[in-house]
């Protein structure tokens, strides 16, 4: 899977997992992202997506849902 955002260009990260003794591990961070239908407000012709899109341009309402 991606895990990157079609809308955004959300991807994964690098942090740092800190242990009680302040030991630092790398570890990734995956953005919330789901795989749905959907359209881009924005367009001119009204295409229908299939892609991942993160959770937070669900309720920025960057797109519209596609049943």
């Amino acid at each position: 899977m991606a895990r990157i955002c079609f809308v955004c260009g959300k991807r994964p990260q690098v942090a740092n997992l800190v242990s009680h003794a302040k030991n630092r591990v790398k570890r990734w961070v995956y953005p919330n992202v789901h795989k749905m239908r959907f359209t881009l407000p924005n367009e001119v012709k009204v295409r229908v997506h299939n892609a991942y899109v993160c959770t937070k341009c669900v309720k920025a309402q960057k797109i519209q849902k596609v049943f």
